[in-house]
Order: structure tokens, then sequence, then C-alpha cells
């Protein structure tokens, strides 16, 4: 296997909770070197290019007992699994003890098994990585102290929320400049020249064992953001930006390596240009939990080269899963929308059957919940249908939806074309449309290729089973016609 898509598909996996629930259905403990070839398949659907296992690393026993004692935390566990038991709490993922594979979920070699069963499927593995804070028993606070954020005991005593006392220092928290910190890590100086020497050598560390790493809360790591947070306390700012340092020293020993950038706060371009090459677009998602498709449509029309590097998605082990967030009948138009555009598409486990739960990441159970078997087999269909038949290759356009005078709906509407190379073979062009909205609209939509007038075209959806024919010249002038209700959707191959 050699290379990235540029337009990879990813399925993002809960280590902890997949594991659990194998073992359970086993009878047995089950580690990523004993998962079964059919389980394997279960979360490598057709057109899936990555799997994320998202929580492997050891988790910190410091940490967890930190976790414990946190009685909002404790609230939250209960509240989506309210038979809680004290076993199913782990710690969590992000408080990383060590980058060693956890030894209760096969440990390096049972990581190493994982990678090769995804390599025979032709899937690559993505793991993660946590730049800007580490567990209170992390090697590194003892033996590096530099490499942290430091107080005394003056700032323990007036805000013992932000900071620790640990291996005989006072460290602080580790937290955004908006939030109160994190009460599990302590927080690592992105300014401190060994720190970024040493995240440039646990870079490489995994890369060694997979095919691309996501960056937690990437943004926090830039010189702007990490003045803000911490100011005098980080000590000298340096000429050179965070990333680029630490990406230039990855690349020379890893140049395959694929970057992905948990990114917010409209840092996505600045982080594209320090090196990463896939951003969170939390914009789409946010646009289409709000159901606004003029404020949809208007992100859509950035450039064309940031979109193409941007990470699309409905869900992620941090967002609630979106069948608790969106209306039901916007659902399915709102997944063919993420993965009919330009960029990388991420689904999360659970999402295709329509999980309601999002499970703190402290666990490693989640509750039962009915599984909506219809819905599943959609979702995989959807994902396969975009792959197997070529939707997103070639150029993308954003369309013009027309309306009429006494008839404005078309606002609601948002379509897009694929047109694919001269050398794409048996590929066929594309139109999508979507009511991301919660009325009725009609449009007119010009079709943007001249070769349409003078014949006769036909129209067929792969996922719905839509199938019409239309003159070429009214495709062109004055578009094609759509009547859709909220939540309905075309996914058009034009023959």
């Amino acid at each position: 296997m050699t290379g990235w898509p540029d337009k990879p598909v990813i399925y993002e996996v809960n280590t902890a909770v997949w594991l659990t629930e194998l073992a359970q259905a086993a009878g047995t403990p089950v580690t990523l070197g004993a998962v079964t070839d059919a389980d394997w398949d279960a979360v490598t659907p057709s057109g899936v290019d990555a799997v994320w296992l998202m929580g492997v690393w050891e988790r910190s026993p410091a940490g967890l007992e930190l976790a414990l004692g946190n009685a909002g935390l404790m609230e939250s566990f209960r509240e989506a699994l309210p038979d809680l038991r004290a076993c199913d709490i782990i710690g969590s993922p992000y408080c990383v003890h060590r980058y060693v594979a956890d030894e209760r979920f096969g440990g390096r070699s049972g990581l190493a098994a994982a990678r090769a069963a995804l390599a025979a499927r032709g899937v690559r593995l993505i793991l993660d990585y946590v730049p800007n804070h580490v567990a209170p028993d992390h090697p590194w606070v003892t033996e590096h102290p530099e490499f942290f954020i430091q107080g005394d005991e003056s700032d323990l005593k007036s805000d013992p929320g932000s900071w620790l006392a640990v291996g005989g220092r006072v460290l602080a928290h580790g937290r955004d400049p908006y939030f109160p910190a994190w009460p599990d890590v302590v927080q690592l100086n992105a300014y401190a020249g060994p720190a970024r020497a040493a995240t440039a050598q646990t870079l490489s560390d995994i890369s060694a064992q997979c095919d691309g790493i996501r960056c937690d809360m990437a943004m926090l790591m830039t010189n702007d953001i990490f003045g803000k947070t911490w100011g005098e306390r980080a000590g000298q700012r340096p000429d050179e930006e965070f990333w680029p340092f630490v990406i230039a020293e990855l690349r020379a020993r890893h140049p395959d390596t694929v970057l992905i950038a948990e990114a917010y706060w409209d840092m996505e371009w600045t982080l594209q240009q320090q090196g990463f090459a896939f951003c969170y677009d939390k914009r789409l998602y946010d646009r289409i939990l709000e159901v606004n498709p003029p404020d949809l449509r208007g992100h859509l029309q950035a450039d064309l080269g940031y979109q193409s590097r941007l990470v699309r998605f409905l869900e992620n082990h941090d967002e609630p899963r979106i069948a608790e967030k969106l209306p039901a009948e916007l659902e399915r138009a709102a997944a063919v929308t993420i993965a009919t555009l330009p960029g990388a598409t991420m689904w999360h486990e659970g999402q295709f059957e329509g999980r309601r739960v999002r499970p703190p990441v402290f666990v490693d159970r989640r509750p039962d919940e009915p599984l909506d078997q219809e819905l599943a087999a959609w979702h995989r269909g959807l994902v396969s249908v975009v792959a197997s038949h070529g939707v997103r290759t070639g150029a993308w356009q954003l369309l013009e939806a027309g309306g009429w005078p006494d008839n404005q709906s078309a606002r609601n509407l948002i379509a897009w074309s694929w047109t694919p190379g001269d050398d794409a073979g048996p590929v066929r062009r594309h139109v999508i449309v979507v009511n991301l909205s919660q009325t009725p609209a009609q449009a007119q939509i010009p079709l943007p290729w001249p070769d349409l007038p003078g014949r006769r075209w036909r129209l067929l959806d792969p996922v719905s089973g839509a199938d019409f024919t239309r003159d070429g010249a009214q495709l062109t002038d004055p578009g094609l016609y759509v009547d859709l209700q909220p939540g309905q959707f075309y996914l058009l191959e034009v023959r």
C-alpha cells in the first residue's frame, strides 16, 4: 500500500469501548492482536481509507486517581452510563502516561498486528498525539521539568484548580484560554526548545507505528495562542512557530506520515500553512447543526485549495451524537453533504447505526441501545457508492440554485457538481443537491457543462434510486428543476 488518497475517508473507533464489546461477544478478553477478520471487516466498510484507533496509548494511573476525585467528571460518567461500575473507568486517553500501546489493548505487538490487518484491507492506521499536555506521572515530569509551565506555592494556594504539586515542583494543569484547567494533566511549554525537540522525537516514534497522526487541539501550540494563554510564564517567545519546527524534524524521518489537526477558532488556514495535511472543519459542522443553508453555502464559497484540506464530519468522540443534535429527517441529507464535498471525510463508529449516547472517553463501556440496522446499511451504501462511482473525482464546483420572484425557497438548497478529468475513464459527472432546511424548497440549477444541449441525458441517483431523463438544453438553461422536501437530496450521475 503506497501513498494516501487526496480525499481520504476516515472511520474513528473508540478502541477501549470496541474491544470491550468484542470481548463481551466472545466471552473472553480481546486485544488488538486477537481481533477477528470479521470484526476488522466491520470497521473497514467499503470506501473507507483509514481507521483512527482512538486512545491506544498507556493511560495514567495518576490521572485516573484525579478523575475519580472529580465530582463533575463522575457525574458525567453516570449520566452516560447509569449502571456505571468502578471497573468501567479506565482513565482518559488524553492523559497519556507514555506513548506506548497499552498492554490491556495488546501492547506494541497488538498495535502492529492491527496495522497489518488494516493494511491487508488497503486501509491506513491513524493514531493520536496530544501536544499540549501529559499525565502527572509521565516520565518527563521528573526527568525534564524544564518542559513544563512552572509555578510556585503561592500559585497553588491562590488557584489550586489550575496548579498541581508533583515531583517536588508546582506545575500548571493543561488548559486552553477559554475554559478552566483540565484537572488530570500538566501543561507542556510550547515555547521551550527542549520540549519542541522531545515532541519531534515522540511524533517520530508514533509515525513508525502508523500512517497518520491526529494532533489534539493543535492550535493551542501556535505562538499567538500559547502566548495569550500563558503570557510571561511561557518565557521568551521563539521566532519560529512550534509546528513548522516539529514537522520539519518529523519529515526528515517519516516524510509520508499524514498529520491531521483538531482545530477550532478559525485556525484551520494557519495550521494548514504550518504543515498539516488536513484540519477539522468545525464551521461546516456548526452550520449544519444550525440548520442554516445560506450560511452553509457561504462557507462552501471558500477557496478550493483551503477546502480540499479540511476534515468534514458530523460526529467524533468530542461531539454529541448527531442523532441527538439534528432532526431525524435531516440526518441523511447531512451525511450526503459531508460524503460528497472536497477534503477528507470522517465517520464515527456508532454513527451509522444511529447511536444517541456518546460515552465519555474515560470509560471502556457504553450502554446498550437499539441499533437502526436499516440506517446503518444506508450509510454503508452511501460511503461505498461515493467511492465505487468515483463521485469525488475531478473538479468540484458550487452551483447556483435559482428561484422565482414569488418563490425564494431556493435559498434553502445547496448544490455542487464534480467533473472528472479526461483521464478518469468511465467515471461520470455528478450533481448533488441537498435540502438541509426544515421547509420544502424548489429551484432551477443550471448545470455547468457546455456539451449538454442537443442530447437527452439520464440522471440516476444510485443512493435513493431516483432515475429520470432530461433534455440537455433545459439542464443548461433554465437548469435542472428540483422540488425537495426537508432532508431530501439528489446524488445524481449524469449519463
